[in-house]
């Protein structure tokens, strides 16, 4: 999942960089208004995190923009622990939620999976489709109730499929929302782990959980 990062603390912003990476997530940064506003219309995110304090256009005007200009990935404001106002006035701008500073990393990360798990439609932590069960909490998938080994980036590619389940993805678009922006698209990496998903998830052929569109993406099997 690709996460775009808007803080003006360049210590904060660190520390939530190295956070979110760590728990498996593609982030992209920024430190003004002004660049937040242009990745977030040119960059496909599945969630944005934006502090509402931010020099040249403040954190309100890039969520009433991405808005205006029908940006729908979920919005989580930061804001001071003593400014209310500031909560109200970001969830009229058209932020999901919001997180008062000073915050717990754990609460931080739970919020990502809840906003994210919500946009795809999804209530419970775990995503279940035919045999397949994710749980988006621990990060770990079984198949009929055996768990698998997965390595990250596979872990990502599936996750993605089952946030858009009736969706053809193509490859580059996977390649975007699990690769930092300066990943080279044109890379034949999602062909090899989507091969070795379909071997782990199914290794004898028997329901086929991945579709492949010939020249358009792929899809988790409708008839799961």
């Amino acid at each position: 999942m690709r996460i775009l990062l808007v803080e003006d603390d360049s210590r904060l912003l660190t520390q939530l960089d190295q956070l979110l990476q760590t728990n498996g997530y593609s982030v992209d940064l920024a430190d003004d208004g002004e660049k937040a506003s242009f990745l977030i219309q040119e960059y496909p995110y599945d969630l944005a995190i934006v502090d509402i304090g931010l020099p040249i256009i403040d954190g309100f005007e890039v969520i009433k923009t991405a808005r205006k200009n029908n940006i729908a990935c979920p919005i989580l404001i930061l804001t001071a622990r003593d400014r209310w106002q500031e909560k109200v006035e970001g969830l009229d701008a058209g932020a999901d939620d919001y997180l008062t500073k000073p915050f717990h990393n754990e609460e931080l990360l739970a919020r990502v999976k809840a906003l994210i798990r919500r946009s795809s439609g999804q209530a419970n932590p775990v995503i279940e489709k035919g045999p397949i069960s994710l749980d988006t909490t621990a990060e770990e998938v079984s198949v009929n109730g055996e768990y698998l080994e997965l390595t990250a980036y596979e872990y990502k590619v599936l996750e993605y499929l089952l946030h858009n389940p009736q969706k053809i993805v193509s490859k580059t678009e996977l390649t975007e929302h699990i690769y930092d922006q300066d990943f080279d698209l044109d890379s034949n990496v999602i062909e090899v782990f989507v091969g070795r998903l379909r071997k782990k998830l199914d290794p004898d052929g028997s329901y086929k959980p991945i579709e492949t569109l010939r020249g358009r993406g792929y899809r988790i099997n409708r008839d799961l």
